[in-house]
């Protein structure tokens, strides 16, 4: 698909969108001047690939049960920036 440099900075988001199932050619002056070729999309990346092989499971809701409760030792951060700046 052959789109001129204006129509492409016109309608940004939709080429964008386009590029991903093919090639989209930019033009100037009738004249392809550069090539953006999409990058599909995978859902093989981090909980996705730990679902699709069945380690992990997910009912759609927030994760419960992890919580972290951090323990008060020393001096906050802050109080040693302030410290540290004086």
């Amino acid at each position: 698909m052959q789109v001129s440099v204006q129509e492409f900075k016109s309608h940004l988001s939709h080429y964008v969108e386009q590029a991903q199932s093919g090639v989209i050619e930019l033009t100037s002056h009738r004249k392809v001047v550069a090539r953006i070729i999409g990058v599909r999309q995978s859902d093989n990346t981090g909980v996705a690939r730990l679902l699709a092989a069945g380690v992990a499971t997910w009912q759609g809701g927030k994760p419960e049960g992890a919580e972290l409760r951090l323990q008060e030792r020393g001096k906050p951060v802050s109080q040693m920036v302030l410290e540290d700046r004086a």
